[in-house]
C-alpha cells in the first residue's frame, strides 16, 4: 500500500494518557485518604461541576439547569427578554449526561439533528437546526470556528443554541440558527479537579482541571484530556483522542483584563463507514423508493477495511483577547484569534449504487477521502454598555470584524474505487458479504496522495450594532443590523471563480412584560447565504461552482417570524418557554435547466417548539424540550446531480435532517444529600436522507439513566447507562447511499476528584 499523508504535529496521546493517569492516581489516593480523616475538621465547601468532575471553589457557580443570560454581549438582555428561541446547554447538564462531544452534548436539545459525511461533503459535526444545515455556524466565544471537525467538549463551559435565521448576530449563514461554545476561563481562586471515566467497549477517558491564581488579579488555567473508547455495538470501531487547553488571565477584578488561550485537539480514529440503504425492489436496476438503512440482519456489521481505513484531524487554535472598562457603563473588547485545522482520512462508504446487493449480497467497499486544511485569522472589536438617551434605557453593542479564511482540500486516488461489480464468489477486499464482512481483509491495494488540490478563499468585513431600548418598565423593544461584505474565491488546476456579495441582515422583536417573571415577544430576523459561504469546508447549497451563471448568483435569503412566550416559576427557579414560528428560505440556488442555476428556489418550516430548564424543587431538576416541524420544499427546482436533470421532482417534499417531532427529557433528583439519580428519555421521528424523500432512517426513542454518590467532600462516583434498552437506531442520514448507526448500550463509570 502506498500512502502519502500531510504533516500533523508529533505528540504521543498514549504517553499524554499514562502520565495523566499516573498523577490523577496519585493525587487521587493521597487526597482521598486526607479527605477521610480531615472532613469532619474542615469547613464545607461549594461544589462547581465541570466537564465529568465536580470542583471545589470558594465563590459556588450555579449547578442549576437555569441560566439567565447568555455569555456573549451581542445579547443585550436577559434571556427572559431576548425576542428568540435561544436553549443554553449548562455545564451541569454536560456533566450529568456524560457528555463527551458536540453531538453528545446537543442530544438534549429537540429540533437539532445530524447530517453525515463523505469524501465531498467533508466528515465532522453537520448539525441541522429547524431543518436547516448549520455546518458552517459553530463559534467559539463569539467567534467563527471555520473548518469541518468533530468537537470535544473537555475545554467547554456551556453550549448556547440560537434558534431562527441569525445573520445579525455572526454575519453569513446561520438559516436554521447558531451555536457558540463557552470556553473555560481563569478564575480568582484555586482549585484541582479531574475524573477517570471507565466504561464498556473499552472506554477510558481522564481529565485534568487546574487553576492557580498567581497574583491578585492573575491566574492560570489548564484543561487536559485523553480519550479512549471502542463502539458498542460496532464492529471494529475505534475513537482516540486527546487535548490541551492552556489560558492565562490578567486584571481579573480590574478595569483592564487580558487573556490569552491556546488550544490543541487531534485524533486518530478507525471510523464507522455505516450502514448501506437497501432497496425495497430486488431489481437489478431498483430506484430507492421509501427506503431505509439494512444491515443483513446483524447490527455489528462494519463494511470497512482495518488495512485500509483511518481518520486523523488536528485543531489548533489561538486566541488574544483584552478588554477594558472606559468607565462604569461603557466597555471595549478586541479579540484576535488565529485557527488551523486539519484532516486526513480514508474511510469505506458501503456503496450500493452498483446494485450488489439486490443481485449478489454483496457490498462495494468504496473509499471516501480528504486531505483538507482551514486556516482562519478574524479580529472582532466590540464596545458595549449602557446608556439614557430621551428618557429611555438603551443597553446596547456595537462592534466591527475583519476576518481572512483559507481552506485547501484535496483526497487519495484509491485502486478499484469505480463503479466495482461483487458478483457472488467475488475476492475480498473490494467486496465483501452484506451479512458476514470481514474488516479484517487484506488490503492490497494502493492509496496514492492526489495533489490536485482545490483552494477557496474569503475576507469579511463587517459592522453590526444591537440594542435592547426600555420603552417602559413593561415594553422593551430590541433591534440589531449588520453589513457584510464578503469576498470569496475558489481555484482548480482548471478553473478560478470569484463572487463579491455585499449584504444587510437585520432584526427586530417586541417584548411586553405583563409582570416581572413573564414575557410576550414577537419577532422577525433574516439571514443570508453568499455563494462560497462555506470556503469548500461543508455541503453547500449556494457554491462557487458548477454552471454557466456561477458568478451572477446572489445570496439565498431567509426570513423568520415567530411568537413566543418565556415564564420564570417556581419561585423563579424554572424557566418555562414557547414559540411558534415560520421560517422561509427564498432565493436558493436551485437547478433551472441543463447546467443552469438560478436563484429562484424556496423552502419553508412552521414550528412549535417548548423547553422547561430549572428547579421544580430544590432537590428536583429539569430540563426538557419538544419541537415540532412541518417541512416543505416549496419549490425545489429540477432533480440533478453536476447539472444534469434527472427524472421526478421533489416539490411538496419534506426538507432533508427535518423530524417533524422530536422530544427530549433529562431530569436528576436528589435522594439523599449524597445520592442523586436521573434519567433521560430522547424521540426523534423518522427523518429523509434526501430532497426526494426517497431513502429515510426510522423513528427511535433512546433512555439514559444515572447515579452520583458523593463519597467524600473532595470524591464523587457516577454511573451513567447511556441507550439503556439497547435500542439499534440512526442517528445521521445521507443523501444517497448509507446511514450511520448509533453506538448500542455504554456503561461509563467516573471517579471524580477536586481540591
Amino acid at each position: 500500500m502506498s500512502r502519502q499523508q500531510p504533516h500533523l504535529p508529533v505528540s504521543s496521546p498514549r504517553l499524554l494518557a499514562s502520565a495523566m493517569g499516573v498523577a490523577i492516581s496519585a493525587a487521587s489516593a493521597a487526597q482521598m485518604a486526607q479527605a477521610a480523616e480531615d472532613t469532619d475538621g474542615k469547613s464545607q465547601r461549594n461544589s462547581i461541576a465541570l466537564d465529568a468532575t465536580s470542583v471545589t471553589g470558594q465563590d459556588q457557580e450555579s449547578t442549576s439547569y437555569q441560566v439567565e443570560k447568555a455569555s456573549s454581549q451581542k445579547y443585550t438582555a436577559p434571556l427572559a427578554d431576548t425576542p428568540r428561541s435561544v436553549t443554553v446547554v449548562p455545564q451541569q447538564v454536560l456533566k450529568d449526561t456524560a457528555a463527551t462531544s458536540l453531538q453528545d452534548a446537543l442530544r438534549t436539545v429537540p429540533g437539532i439533528t445530524f447530517g453525515a459525511g463523505e469524501g465531498g461533503n467533508p466528515q465532522g459535526d453537520r448539525p441541522f437546526i429547524r431543518g436547516f444545515d448549520a455546518q458552517g455556524d459553530t463559534y467559539v466565544d463569539g467567534v467563527r470556528d471555520t473548518g469541518a471537525q468533530s468537537r470535544e467538549i473537555f475545554d467547554v463551559e456551556s453550549i448556547e443554541v440560537s434558534k431562527g435565521p441569525n445573520s445579525a448576530f455572526g454575519g453569513r449563514g446561520s438559516a436554521g440558527g447558531s451555536l457558540n461554545l463557552v470556553s473555560k476561563q481563569p478564575k480568582q481562586q484555586d482549585f484541582t479537579n479531574g475524573g477517570f471515566t471507565y466504561g464498556s467497549d473499552q472506554t477510558r477517558r481522564y481529565t485534568l482541571d487546574v487553576n492557580r491564581q498567581f497574583l491578585d488579579s492573575a491566574a492560570f488555567r489548564l484543561n487536559l484530556m485523553n480519550h479512549e473508547q471502542n463502539v458498542a455495538g460496532r464492529d471494529a470501531v475505534n475513537y482516540d483522542r486527546w487535548g490541551v487547553a492552556p489560558s492565562l488571565s490578567f486584571g481579573l477584578g480590574t478595569p483592564t483584563r487580558v487573556n490569552l488561550s491556546y488550544y490543541h485537539m487531534q485524533s486518530d480514529d478507525l471510523p464507522d463507514s455505516g450502514i448501506p440503504y437497501g432497496y425495497g425492489s430486488k431489481a437489478g436496476n431498483a430506484a430507492h423508493v421509501h427506503d431505509k438503512p439494512t444491515d443483513g440482519g446483524n447490527s455489528n456489521n462494519f463494511y470497512g477495511l482495518k488495512d485500509r481505513d483511518f481518520r486523523k484531524t488536528r485543531a489548533d487554535i489561538s486566541t488574544f483577547s483584552i478588554e477594558h472598562d472606559l468607565n462604569d457603563s461603557m466597555t471595549l473588547k478586541n479579540t484576535l484569534r488565529h485557527g488551523n485545522t486539519g484532516q486526513d482520512y480514508i474511510l469505506t462508504q458501503p456503496d450500493d449504487s452498483q446494485h450488489n446487493v439486490n443481485q449478489y449480497g454483496n457490498v462495494w467497499r468504496r473509499a471516501n477521502t480528504r486531505v483538507g486544511t482551514t486556516t482562519t485569522t478574524t479580529n472582532q472589536t466590540d464596545l458595549f454598555g449602557e446608556f439614557h438617551a430621551l428618557g429611555l434605557k438603551n443597553n446596547y453593542s456595537t462592534g466591527l470584524e475583519f476576518s481572512r479564511e483559507q481552506s485547501r482540500y484535496s483526497g487519495y486516488s484509491v485502486s478499484n474505487n469505480s463503479a466495482v461489480k461483487c458478483p457472488v464468489g467475488s475476492a475480498p477486499p473490494y467486496c465483501t458479504s452484506l451479512s458476514n464482512p470481514n474488516p479484517n481483509d487484506p488490503w492490497t491495494g494502493t492509496a496514492v496522495r492526489n495533489y490536485a488540490f482545490t483552494d477557496s478563499n474569503a475576507d469579511t468585513r463587517a459592522a453590526y450594532v444591537f440594542d435592547t431600548i426600555e420603552l417602559d418598565p413593561k415594553w422593551l423593544l430590541n433591534a440589531g443590523l449588520r453589513y457584510d461584505s464578503f469576498e470569496t474565491q475558489s481555484k482548480t488546476a482548471a478553473t478560478h471563480l470569484k463572487n463579491d456579495s455585499h449584504f444587510f441582515n437585520w432584526q427586530a422583536g417586541l417584548v411586553w412584560k405583563p409582570v416581572e417573571n413573564g414575557s410576550v415577544y414577537a419577532s422577525y430576523a433574516t439571514s443570508a447565504t453568499p455563494p462560497g459561504a462555506l470556503v469548500g469546508e461543508g455541503s453547500d447549497g449556494n457554491p462557487l461552482s458548477a454552471g454557466n451563471s456561477t458568478s451572477d448568483l446572489k445570496p439565498e435569503e431567509t426570513v423568520n417570524y415567530e411568537l413566543g412566550t418565556k415564564w420564570d416559576v417556581f419561585h423563579n427557579r424554572l424557566s418555562l418557554t414557547a414559540a411558534v414560528f415560520r421560517t422561509e428560505k427564498k432565493n436558493t440556488r436551485i437547478l433551472v435547466d441543463q447546467l443552469i442555476y438560478r436563484n429562484a428556489g424556496e423552502s419553508r418550516v412552521d414550528g412549535i417548539e417548548l423547553s422547561a430548564s430549572g428547579k421544580i424543587t430544590d432537590k428536583w431538576q429539569v430540563f426538557a424540550g419538544y419541537s415540532y416541524l412541518d417541512s416543505e420544499l416549496v419549490d425545489p427546482g429540477f432533480n440533478g446531480r453536476n447539472g444534469v436533470i434527472s427524472a421526478g421532482s421533489a416539490k411538496g417534499n419534506q426538507m432533508p435532517n427535518t423530524p417533524k417531532n422530536s422530544f427530549s427529557l433529562w431530569t436528576t433528583y436528589e435522594v439523599l444529600p449524597k445520592l442523586t439519580v436521573g434519567g433521560g428519555a430522547f424521540y426523534v421521528d423518522q427523518v429523509y436522507g434526501d430532497s426526494a424523500n426517497t431513502v429515510y432512517v426510522p423513528a427511535y426513542t433512546r433512555y439514559d439513566a444515572m447515579a452520583s454518590y458523593k463519597l467524600t467532600r473532595n470524591v464523587d462516583l457516577q454511573l451513567n447507562v447511556q441507550n439503556l434498552t439497547n435500542e439499534t437506531y440512526y442517528d445521521k442520514a445521507y443523501a444517497a447511499h448509507f446511514a450511520n448507526q448509533a453506538p448500542g448500550r455504554t456503561a461509563l463509570f467516573t471517579t471524580s476528584f477536586h481540591f
